[in-house]
């Protein structure tokens, strides 16, 4: 896993100021924006899962690129219903015990505690499961190819070691996008979208080596 090239194989673009600030400014636009980009990500994956040598797409197929990206947001909710649900039954339960403000005070704190642990065991699990799905969707764009979860759960698992690299880069990425703040919110402009990218290029290589392993 080449974990540098993940950060430097935009530079390696001659129009990669062009793309990336392009890919910024969209993604300024109110949820519209983040899909065309997530989109535009997804691409990235693919060009690399084929081993181009210039994975950074070209801002074309519009409509291509917002659908990659709402199909994207479908996979991620669905992926996010067990903590959805989780959330949803204990508000259900504070509700039913609302007339007794002990009980619903103690199941608040008590049931609350329990959701943030589940949670975050939750989240840790989907970041380390997430680009194998994304890769995997990216294949053939086929939405059902992301819920193929056997495949999937026996992917990471054999190559635990290059997904959790994946993780590294990915937590490494949003320290980059944190930067772009300190020019007074003018750099995220760039460190936002790049950090997609990096997860991108990760994302692929990893679905790469491993799909390689597994041949």
């Amino acid at each position: 896993m080449d974990i540098g090239k993940a950060f430097t194989y935009v530079f390696e673009d001659e129009d990669w100021v062009k793309k990336v600030l392009l890919g910024g400014v969209i993604n300024l636009i109110p949820i519209v924006g983040f899909l065309f980009t997530t989109g535009y990500m997804l691409e990235t994956v693919k060009n690399v899962m084929e081993g181009r040598p210039l994975p950074l797409p070209e801002w074309d197929d519009w409509g291509g690129k917002f659908m990659k990206g709402l199909m994207a947001f479908v996979i991620g909710l669905v992926y996010s219903i067990p903590i959805i649900v989780v959330v949803c039954c204990l508000v259900g339960a504070m509700s039913v015990a609302g007339q007794n403000e002990d009980v619903a005070n103690t199941l608040g704190s008590f049931g609350g505690l329990c959701v943030n642990c589940v949670s975050w065991l939750y989240s840790l699990v989907l970041m380390v499961v997430l680009p194998a799905v994304t890769a995997k969707y990216a294949t053939a764009w086929e939405l059902g190819a992301a819920f193929r979860f056997g495949e999937i759960f026996n992917l990471v698992k054999d190559n635990i070691g290059t997904y959790l690299l994946v993780l590294v880069i990915s937590l490494l990425a949003g320290i980059v996008s944190g930067l772009g703040f300190i020019a007074c919110g003018i750099g995220v402009l760039f460190t936002a979208f790049y950090a997609m990218l990096v997860n991108g290029y990760a994302y692929g290589q990893a679905y790469r080596i491993a799909s390689t392993k597994v041949v």
